[in-house]
């Protein structure tokens, strides 16, 4: 889908439960990413990957334009720092607690982390927010929603 764009938000795995724990009725991005969150439409994917565990959780879809908001309902490793760019979302494909996508079995078919070398995959995944190119998503939608997976 030309006109879409795909999201890919760093997160933790506790917020990732927080957000589980709301239904999945909106994502956040930091205060550094206003012009990223000035971007987000509906239709727009978001796709969730967790650090320290390294893998994906899920992916939803945004419902709507973002909102700033400075109620607190995610925790960041960096003190008093929020996710006051905000926007609605309706999950789409989530994995349970136990049963997330290890990122590593789809790193080598993936296009966005091979500006990095490939045993440091893992900083392509840095930072809060990343766009990847539809080929990416597909591969990633597919490995969350439990299809096999082809090397390229």
């Amino acid at each position: 889908m030309a006109d879409r764009t795909n999201w890919l938000l760093v997160s933790a795995p506790e917020n990732f439960e927080t957000s589980r724990a709301r239904g999945f009725d909106i994502a956040g991005m930091k205060s550094r990413h206003r012009k990223k969150a000035d971007r987000v439409k509906a239709g727009d994917r978001v796709i969730y990957y967790l650090v320290g565990v390294k893998a994906i959780g899920g992916i939803s879809e945004a419902t709507g334009p973002y909102y700033e908001s400075g109620e607190h309902i995610w925790t960041s490793s960096k003190e008093g720092e929020e996710y006051p760019f905000r926007f609605p979302v309706k999950p789409l494909f989530i994995r349970d607690k136990d049963d997330y996508v290890p990122m590593a079995d789809l790193v080598p078919l993936l296009e966005y982390p091979k500006r990095w070398p490939p045993e440091h995959w893992t900083l392509a995944f840095q930072g809060n927010v990343h766009v990847l190119g539809d080929a990416d998503y597909q591969i990633i939608e597919d490995a969350v929603r439990g299809r096999k997976q082809q090397p390229i």
